[in-house]
């Protein structure tokens, strides 16, 4: 089960990693008021990016920290397509390309998948 996990780790990083390539692209930081501009967005991932990347680590090594670093990298997902669709249907102009709601869909569901996956191995 943890290869499972591994792999939906993987997926779920690289769509979380994808989409904020695109978050930039819309100028996230502008839709979430985030301050320091376009340099302090930048910064701000640089502690994600570490945190993903720890994660897909401790989950290679069957760690604990892996296991609950997967529920809140699927739970990031889950909120991220959440806050986005609530956006979407107040009319927001950003995220509605067909790239931009693909990458969120799969989002979601690698979510779902991969903390279905976590709590399976949590419970055995």
């Amino acid at each position: 089960m943890w290869e499972s996990l591994l792999w939906a780790y993987a997926v779920n990083a690289t769509l979380l990693i994808v989409h904020e390539i695109d978050s930039a692209y819309w100028k996230e930081w502008e839709l979430f008021r985030l301050p320091g501009g376009p340099g302090g967005f930048v910064l701000l991932h640089i502690p994600m990016v570490l945190l993903v990347l720890w994660g897909f680590l401790a989950v290679a090594r069957h760690q604990t920290a892996g296991l609950v670093l997967s529920l809140i990298l699927a739970a990031s997902g889950l909120v991220g397509f959440g806050l986005h669709t609530w956006f979407l249907s107040r009319g927001r102009p950003e995220f509605r390309s067909a790239v931009s709601v693909g990458i969120l869909a799969l989002f979601l569901l690698a979510s779902l998948f991969q903390a279905v996956t976590a709590v399976r191995i949590l419970l055995a």
